[in-house]
């Protein structure tokens, strides 16, 4: 039998793909649903140490930012008290929130198999040098991810919980925050922190395709720098100190992003030296 025709025949047909792809799908959302499960039944953890951390002042970061002050002898970092209370003005107002907040936490903890699982379906439809130039992908991409969660939580959630909490345009009016608008302020900051935290890989693939040059990088930094506080501002709640702490590690990472795309042009042009020099010989 040809070799072609043997080709022919391992190649999957449309249908077939689709029915890879969906159940590539379906374990990444059972991944997500178990560990959705689990943070539910443990809601004295998840829900009163994870979630409502941020808003107590026995916080890590509050106790680490107050243990700075001792070191500078000043007592300007320390956060002692966080005026607000939590309320639920709405009859489901807990219960939904324990099902969103699980939900969140189960695609945060799933997150890593999930990719797998679709870098799996992906994988396949590669050529070689591109499976080469995407080795590792899983990795970097779950460490991106995991290292942005932290960052939106350990840093931009509890300083902009205070920052609000504290704002006040009249002593008269009292911060109130309704258990509804706190979860989705706190999910969506550390989500987005996630997501945002991928620049650098785009960056690599985008680099890889002919896309993005660094010295396009670096000549678009000015505009680049207005993107990033527009994307904080879409994916932030409306205040500006949110969208200014999401910024400025996200231009840290736009530098380290040229840094990569400088990399990956050199690593081209030495594969098309190679190249060449053997076509010579």
């Amino acid at each position: 039998m040809p070799l072609d025709q043997i080709e022919e025949e391992n190649e999957m047909s449309f249908l077939d793909h689709l029915e890879e792809l969906r159940w590539h799908i379906i374990r990444s959302l059972l991944a997500i649903v178990v560990f959705a499960v689990l943070a539910f039944v443990s809601s004295d953890f998840v829900f009163g140490k994870v979630i409502l951390g941020p808003s107590k002042t026995d916080f890590l970061t509050y106790q680490m930012l107050c243990r700075l002050s001792d070191l500078l002898n000043s007592e300007a970092l320390c956060i002692d008290e966080l005026p607000f209370i939590i309320q639920s003005r709405q009859v489901t107002g807990q219960f939904a929130m324990h099902i969103t907040s699980s939900f969140v936490i189960g695609i945060i903890c799933a997150f890593p198999y999930a990719f797998w699982e679709i870098w799996r379906f992906v994988k396949p439809g590669l050529y070689p040098n591109e499976r080469k130039a995407a080795r590792g992908a899983t990795f970097y991409v779950s460490t991106l991810f995991m290292i942005g969660v932290l960052f939106g939580y350990f840093i931009v959630t509890p300083i902009s919980i205070n920052f609000l909490s504290n704002y006040q345009i009249d002593p008269t009016i009292m911060n109130e925050f309704d258990i509804i608008s706190y979860v989705n302020t706190v999910t969506t900051l550390v989500l987005a922190c996630g997501i945002l935290f991928q620049l650098p890989i785009v960056v690599y693939f985008t680099t890889r395709a002919g896309l993005v040059t660094s010295s396009l990088m670096r000549r678009y930094r000015k505009h680049a720098i207005i993107v990033i506080l527009i994307l904080g501002a879409m994916l932030t709640p409306p205040d500006p100190f949110s969208q200014v702490l999401i910024a400025i590690p996200l231009l840290l990472l736009y530098q380290i992003s040229i840094y990569i795309a400088k990399r990956v042009e050199r690593e081209e042009e030495m594969e098309a030296l190679a190249t060449t020099t053997e076509n010579k010989t």
